[in-house]
Protein backbone atom coordinates (compact mmCIF):
# COMPACT_ATOMS: atom_id res chain seq x y z
CA UNK A 1 0.00 0.00 0.00
CA UNK A 2 1.33 3.16 -0.79
CA UNK A 3 2.21 5.54 1.94
CA UNK A 4 -0.02 8.23 1.09
CA UNK A 5 -2.53 5.40 0.87
CA UNK A 6 -1.38 4.13 4.25
CA UNK A 7 -2.07 7.44 5.88
CA UNK A 8 -5.18 7.61 4.70
CA UNK A 9 -6.41 4.34 5.46
CA UNK A 10 -5.04 4.25 9.42
CA UNK A 11 -6.82 7.60 9.78
CA UNK A 12 -10.02 5.80 8.84
CA UNK A 13 -9.39 3.30 10.93
CA UNK A 14 -8.64 5.35 14.01
CA UNK A 15 -12.06 7.82 13.47
CA UNK A 16 -13.52 4.47 13.58
CA UNK A 17 -12.03 3.76 17.14
CA UNK A 18 -12.81 7.33 18.34
CA UNK A 19 -16.76 6.95 16.89
CA UNK A 20 -17.24 3.77 18.85
CA UNK A 21 -15.44 4.98 21.67
CA UNK A 22 -18.04 8.00 21.89
CA UNK A 23 -21.08 5.77 21.24
CA UNK A 24 -21.52 6.41 17.58
CA UNK A 25 -22.52 3.63 15.93
CA UNK A 26 -23.45 4.49 12.82
CA UNK A 27 -20.54 6.51 12.27
CA UNK A 28 -18.10 4.08 13.33
CA UNK A 29 -19.46 1.66 10.66
CA UNK A 30 -18.88 4.41 8.28
CA UNK A 31 -15.49 4.79 9.08
CA UNK A 32 -15.17 0.77 8.79
CA UNK A 33 -16.58 1.17 5.15
CA UNK A 34 -13.76 3.84 3.87
CA UNK A 35 -11.26 2.06 5.24
CA UNK A 36 -12.57 -0.83 3.24
CA UNK A 37 -12.44 0.86 0.01
CA UNK A 38 -9.06 2.11 0.61
CA UNK A 39 -7.26 -1.07 1.87
CA UNK A 40 -9.53 -3.09 -0.80
CA UNK A 41 -7.16 -3.47 -3.34
CA UNK A 42 -4.24 -5.05 -0.63
CA UNK A 43 -4.44 -8.48 0.79
CA UNK A 44 -3.33 -7.49 4.52
CA UNK A 45 -4.96 -4.46 4.71
CA UNK A 46 -8.33 -5.85 3.20
CA UNK A 47 -7.95 -8.82 5.30
CA UNK A 48 -7.44 -6.55 8.65
CA UNK A 49 -10.20 -4.31 8.13
CA UNK A 50 -13.03 -7.46 7.53
CA UNK A 51 -11.08 -8.55 11.32
CA UNK A 52 -12.67 -5.41 12.71
CA UNK A 53 -15.87 -5.69 11.17
CA UNK A 54 -15.94 -9.05 12.22
CA UNK A 55 -15.04 -7.75 15.88
CA UNK A 56 -17.79 -4.85 15.20
CA UNK A 57 -20.47 -7.06 14.47
CA UNK A 58 -19.54 -9.45 17.82
CA UNK A 59 -19.56 -6.04 19.77
CA UNK A 60 -22.99 -4.77 18.61
CA UNK A 61 -24.08 -8.35 18.42
CA UNK A 62 -25.38 -8.27 15.11
CA UNK A 63 -25.67 -11.84 13.89
CA UNK A 64 -25.71 -11.51 10.15
CA UNK A 65 -22.67 -9.07 9.85
CA UNK A 66 -20.76 -11.76 11.78
CA UNK A 67 -21.98 -14.55 9.58
CA UNK A 68 -21.19 -12.04 6.98
CA UNK A 69 -17.92 -11.67 7.76
CA UNK A 70 -16.80 -14.96 8.16
CA UNK A 71 -16.54 -15.77 4.95
CA UNK A 72 -15.25 -12.25 3.78
CA UNK A 73 -12.18 -12.50 6.25
CA UNK A 74 -11.57 -15.88 4.20
CA UNK A 75 -11.26 -14.78 0.64
CA UNK A 76 -11.37 -10.98 0.94
CA UNK A 77 -6.67 -10.97 0.89
CA UNK A 78 -6.81 -14.05 -1.81
CA UNK A 79 -9.17 -11.44 -3.94
CA UNK A 80 -7.42 -8.79 -3.33
CA UNK A 81 -3.41 -10.72 -4.37
CA UNK A 82 -5.91 -12.00 -7.33
CA UNK A 83 -6.71 -8.47 -8.16
CA UNK A 84 -10.31 -9.93 -8.18
CA UNK A 85 -12.27 -7.08 -6.10
CA UNK A 86 -15.85 -5.22 -6.67
CA UNK A 87 -14.11 -1.71 -6.68
CA UNK A 88 -16.02 0.57 -3.76
CA UNK A 89 -17.37 -2.26 -2.55
CA UNK A 90 -17.73 -1.11 1.09
CA UNK A 91 -17.22 -4.66 2.11
CA UNK A 92 -20.58 -4.72 5.14
CA UNK A 93 -22.67 -8.34 5.30
CA UNK A 94 -25.47 -5.97 3.97
CA UNK A 95 -24.23 -5.73 0.32
CA UNK A 96 -23.73 -8.61 -2.11
CA UNK A 97 -19.47 -9.22 -1.55
CA UNK A 98 -18.91 -9.01 -5.52
CA UNK A 99 -21.31 -5.92 -6.12
CA UNK A 100 -18.94 -2.90 -7.26
CA UNK A 101 -20.24 0.64 -6.18
CA UNK A 102 -19.48 4.01 -6.56
CA UNK A 103 -16.46 5.68 -4.68
CA UNK A 104 -16.97 8.36 -2.70
CA UNK A 105 -15.45 11.64 -4.37
CA UNK A 106 -12.85 12.12 -1.15
CA UNK A 107 -11.79 8.56 -1.42
CA UNK A 108 -11.31 8.79 -5.06
CA UNK A 109 -8.88 11.88 -5.11
CA UNK A 110 -6.86 10.45 -2.14
CA UNK A 111 -6.59 7.05 -4.55
CA UNK A 112 -5.48 9.07 -7.39
CA UNK A 113 -2.89 11.10 -5.61
CA UNK A 114 -1.76 7.79 -3.98
CA UNK A 115 -1.10 6.54 -7.15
Amino acid sequence: MPAKLQSSYQQELAAYDASWNKGHVLQAWRHLERAHILGQPYPLAHTAVHWQMLSFGFKTRNRKEVIGQLPRLLVGGIKSWAGMIPLGNTGRANVPPLKPMPIPDDLQQIIAAAH
